[in-house]
């Protein structure tokens, strides 16, 4: 069953309410950061795409990867797959990050069937591709699926930024705070926005693109 879609301004609103009056600390982050972000996307190849070229770069690299790809018309599976290895190289992409691109145009999902799937099918679906993990997989459901309720805690700024707002004495590890992040259900992918904005403030740079 598919849960709760943030789909405007007003239902991350709704979301960071609920989690201020939940836990005092994201009180204090939103009065920091003001406003979260929608953070909406359209899903499709695309933006997987674009998901997998932000593997493991800062967010300025993976733009600008992101625009030579864009330049060069490599954005859709068939183009993708027709491109040679010098042709993706040249926008930028490894050689590792080619094969999961190709991978990619090749594993033909069914993207509208994945807009009426349970959070844990999509992400089964989409890890099932060479490249996608589970970070990934999560990344999609929240920005390009809107679900409320989704969180992603191998994301290296979300685990900073709770290091910093709960006064940790290290930065917790995917496990600990997957598990930190029950309390915040159903709003997690909320408290992830609200996390991103806070590492953006303390940290005076950009967590994800």
């Amino acid at each position: 069953m598919v849960g709760r879609i943030i789909e405007t301004p007003d239902c991350v609103a709704e979301g960071a309410a609920w989690l201020a009056q939940a836990e005092p600390r994201f009180a204090h982050v939103l009065e920091l950061t003001g406003p979260l972000p929608l953070r909406r996307r359209k899903d499709g190849f695309a933006e997987l795409l674009s998901a997998i070229v932000s593997q493991q770069v800062s967010v300025a690299s993976a733009s600008s990867i992101w625009s030579r790809m864009q330049d060069a018309c490599l954005t859709a599976p068939d183009r993708i797959a027709s491109a040679s290895e010098d042709d993706l190289r040249a926008v930028g992409l490894s050689r590792q990050k080619i094969r999961y691109a190709k991978a990619l145009a090749e594993a033909g999902i069914d993207f509208p069937v994945l807009r009426q799937a349970p959070d844990e099918e999509v992400i089964a679906a989409l890890t099932q591709v060479p490249g996608i993990g589970r970070w990934t997989a999560e990344v999609y459901a929240m920005f390009s699926l809107g679900r409320a309720d989704v969180f992603a805690p191998a994301d290296l700024a979300l685990q900073e930024a709770a290091r910093l707002l709960f006064d940790l004495p290290d930065r917790p590890k995917e496990k600990p705070l997957r598990q930190m992040a029950e309390a915040w259900s159903p709003w997690r992918a909320v408290a992830a926005r609200a996390l991103w904005a806070y590492y953006h403030v303390a940290k005076d740079r950009e967590g994800i693109r």
